[in-house]
């Protein structure tokens, strides 16, 4: 009878514990999880354009040693990580180590996920077990050809230049808004993969401001094609003239009085910044707005009207103004201020003036589309100008607008312009360009 009796209370602990393992997660938690999910902005890279299936993956990514492509990140048990543990899913995650115990490439910015706390990663797990449909859709292979395919190194490069995962701690003698930012911005956010400098070895060069001024100090090589601009205090290049209030409409809109997003910017305002709450958005605007000028070097803030005196008299003699008059005017003015929340302000504008003029030839070549949000719910879409501009007098316009109302930027030249036009990777905006191949119209000289 006893055995009877401890058998039946062996089996009844047993079921226990499956019925445990098995229950949902709690809503609130999963609600938590998404959340947090969208702050880290996993579906832009975990879904294949719009036409993917959320999280499944098959995103392209080009790197400078082939095209790898993201994975699928749904509760899939044959394809997904329906089959993962908390702690092999926090390892993939804050550690960059796979269930099967390879190394992940860095693409995936394990190092800013070493940041993010214990209790927020266990609300992210449960979401994708229990918030998220799974998908089967199977994993593509890296185009990477061997023996760069080969994995092992990489465990290298991780053991040197990953951080151990380790929970944020904020300091009780600081703002608390200000440590919300940077646990934000430094973690789930993961601003700096793009706009750190990267060395040679490409790891970011700062992970956070506690370890030097490149830290967020713009990206020093372009990503699909754009170059992540200066998040510090410079006027010239950087965030030095914004005011926490504008640059909190911008992350949660993606335009203000002065700038409208563009390029990789766009995915995250649309599918990330959008969604945070005001509390979140105000605190990163104002750690980013505490960063200084990078090397505590600050440039006064442009104050020149010449040239617009000049184009309003009629005067486009210098090299670019009719151009800059026939194709930019109409919406960016011959003042440059163009017209707010709308078309930006060229005068005094961070991505005009960047040391790397790639982004500015790269939207005036193929065009940008500025996404609808649900506090901004208009698409506002720049044509492409790459079909009827050719590289030298698209060198010319850029130079204009590097050089006018007090810009100040190195000029490029028709091969800069070539460069980027025959970069295939590029992604195409296709409501700026439609069908239009831009890489293969005529260049200067034919």
């Amino acid at each position: 009878m006893k055995m009877q009796w401890l058998s039946a209370l062996v089996l009844g602990a047993l079921s226990c514990a499956a019925f445990a393992e098995e229950a949902p997660a709690d809503s609130n938690l999963i609600q938590q999880g998404e959340y947090l999910a969208r702050a880290g902005d996993c579906v832009a890279c975990h879904t294949n354009g719009k036409e993917g299936k959320p999280f499944a993956g098959g995103l392209a990514m080009e790197t400078p040693i082939g095209t790898i492509y993201s994975t699928n990140i749904t509760p899939d048990s044959a394809h997904g990580i329906g089959g993962y543990t908390f702690e092999e899913f926090d390892d993939a995650v804050r550690k960059g180590v796979r269930k099967d115990g390879s190394t992940l490439y860095p693409a995936m910015p394990y190092p800013s996920f070493a940041r993010v706390s214990e209790a927020d990663m266990r609300a992210m797990y449960a979401y994708f077990m229990h918030g998220v449909a799974p998908v089967a859709e199977a994993n593509r292979d890296t185009d990477i050809p061997w023996p760069l395919s080969m994995r092992w190194p990489l465990a290298f490069w991780r053991g040197i230049f990953a951080p151990t995962p380790a929970d944020f701690v904020a300091n009780p003698q600081v703002d608390p808004v200000l440590e919300r930012g940077r646990y934000l911005v430094e973690g789930l956010g993961h601003c700096g993969a793009c706009h750190t400098p990267r060395s040679l070895t490409m790891q970011e060069k700062a992970l956070s401001e506690s370890e030097g001024d490149d830290y967020l100090a713009g990206s020093n090589a372009p990503i699909d094609g754009w170059v992540a601009s200066s998040l510090r205090g410079e006027n010239r290049d950087g965030l030095g003239t914004w005011s926490e209030a504008e640059l909190a409409e911008f992350l949660k809109t993606g335009r203000n009085d002065k700038s409208v997003v563009f390029g990789g910017m766009s995915d995250v305002v649309e599918h990330s910044l959008q969604y945070l709450s005001d509390d979140d958005i105000t605190a990163i605007a104002r750690y980013l707005k505490s960063l200084p000028p990078r090397g505590g070097k600050q440039t006064p803030a442009p104050v020149e009207d010449s040239v617009a005196k000049d184009l309003w008299k009629g005067d486009d003699s210098k090299p670019g103004a009719a151009l800059y008059v026939d194709n930019c005017a109409a919406c960016h003015r011959t003042d440059g201020v163009g017209y707010k929340r709308a078309f930006p302000s060229l005068k005094g504008n961070p991505v005009v003036q960047t040391e790397d003029a790639t982004s500015l030839i790269h939207i005036i070549l193929t065009g940008s589309t500025t996404p609808a949000v649900k506090n901004a719910v208009s698409n506002l879409t720049m044509p492409s100008f790459g079909w009827r501009l050719d590289d030298q007098q698209v060198a010319d316009v850029v130079n204009f607008i590097r050089t006018s109302w007090g810009n100040h930027a190195s000029p490029v030249s028709a091969s800069d312009v070539a460069k980027v036009r025959k970069d295939k990777s590029i992604v195409r905006d296709e409501k700026a360009t439609g069908n239009v191949d831009i890489s293969k119209l005529p260049v200067s000289g034919q």
